[in-house]
């Protein structure tokens, strides 16, 4: 039998495949396309608004680790065909912590709290999740994020940024202006236990029949809302927050529900710093819950980089540039902690001299 002709068309597309794989493998470690901040940028960047404390996670550093479970209803498997989604109950470990760099810092300020989440299904695949209890980010763009750092680094002499500095980069950000103004504004939650947590950026959830749905998520807390006295939080304990969930879930468990929320036509997706309007469809896909906390290094999740892109399958990416940057930063986050040799929990101990 002669053998089939092969044309120079069909050669070219062969020879395409492994060149569009090439390619694509450049555009992700940045050697092609217009240039990126990396990871070590960002996390160089931290270090430089809070100062190196070897050992410890240069975002979120405060932080305690817990135990738990997702019991999922049924009704999120409609949207996503990751496992987690079938009904059922899947082991979690998560962490709480506070805003920024310093793992000694109080808790008596008026900055962001936030839990981190690793949701294990039967076949072993992975969903982790970073969140915030603000539905906003105070940039944009990995660029932002790092000139943000830098124009809040506190002035030794004052423990304040320089008002010349930061008033130049509002200037240019009006959009961290407006997360300032809102958390200004917004009540403060007064235990880790009553506050809601947001995914922030947007994904994709991949129905069983391929579909594709923007989505962001929520943990709505059972518990009711009780708020910090902005006026006072000076005077809070160092350790306020985590001695409260210690102390509160020695008498039981606290329980969040997870929202998401479908994006409707002409909704941003990729800038984590717009909210999406009220009165989109939402579904609740089950419940949360947290039954024990303890010291990081008794804990599970002390060598687990809660990278918001680790996704199981029918969870994907959006477009939102900050999500590429997170995966980096955490990386790049970890490997210093190993080669430092990770901090114990700074839960408990005493404030760092001049912190």
């Amino acid at each position: 039998m002669a053998r089939p002709k092969t044309g120079f068309g069909t050669l070219a597309a062969i020879a395409a495949v492994p060149a569009a794989l090439l390619a694509g493998f450049a555009w992700a470690g940045g050697w092609i396309g217009p240039a990126r901040t990396s990871g070590g940028g960002v996390a160089n960047a931290l270090e430089y608004n809070a100062g190196k404390h070897p050992g410890y996670r240069r975002a979120h550093a405060k932080g305690l680790c817990f135990t738990g479970r997702f019991d999922a209803n049924g009704a999120g498997a409609a949207l996503s065909k990751a496992g987690i989604f079938a009904t059922g109950s899947y082991p979690v470990i998560g962490r709480f912590s506070t805003g920024g760099g310093n793992p000694f810092a109080t808790d008596g300020r008026n900055v962001f709290h936030a839990m981190a989440l690793q949701l294990t299904a039967p076949d072993g695949q992975i969903w982790r999740m970073a969140l915030d209890h603000t539905p906003i980010f105070p940039v944009a763009t990995p660029e932002a994020f790092v000139a943000l750092q830098r124009a809040t680094r506190p002035d030794p002499a004052t423990g304040k940024p320089d008002p010349a500095v930061m008033k130049a980069y509002l200037a240019k950000h009006p959009e961290t202006k407006a997360y300032q103004d809102y958390l200004a504004k917004a009540p403060l939650p007064g235990s880790f236990a009553n506050g809601t947590y947001y995914s922030i950026n947007a994904f994709r959830f991949i129905d069983p029949a391929g579909g594709a749905h923007a989505v962001r998520w929520s943990f709505v807390p059972e518990a009711p809302l009780t708020e910090l006295d902005k006026a006072k939080l000076a005077d809070l304990p160092t350790d306020y927050l985590f001695d409260e969930i210690q102390a509160r879930l020695a008498h039981g468990p606290a329980r969040w529900h997870m929202i998401v929320t479908l994006a409707a036509p002409g909704d941003t997706t990729n800038n984590a710093t717009i909210a999406w309007p009220a009165g989109r469809r939402t579904v609740e896909a089950g419940v949360l819950t947290i039954d024990r906390a303890g010291a990081e290094e008794q804990g599970a999740c002390r060598d687990i980089t809660f990278d918001p892109t680790i996704l199981p399958d029918g969870v994907a990416l959006s477009d939102d540039p900050i999500l590429g940057a997170r995966a980096g930063t955490y990386a790049a986050s970890f490997r210093r902690r190993a080669a430092e040799g990770p901090g114990p929990s700074a839960v408990g101990k005493a404030p760092a001299k001049g912190k």
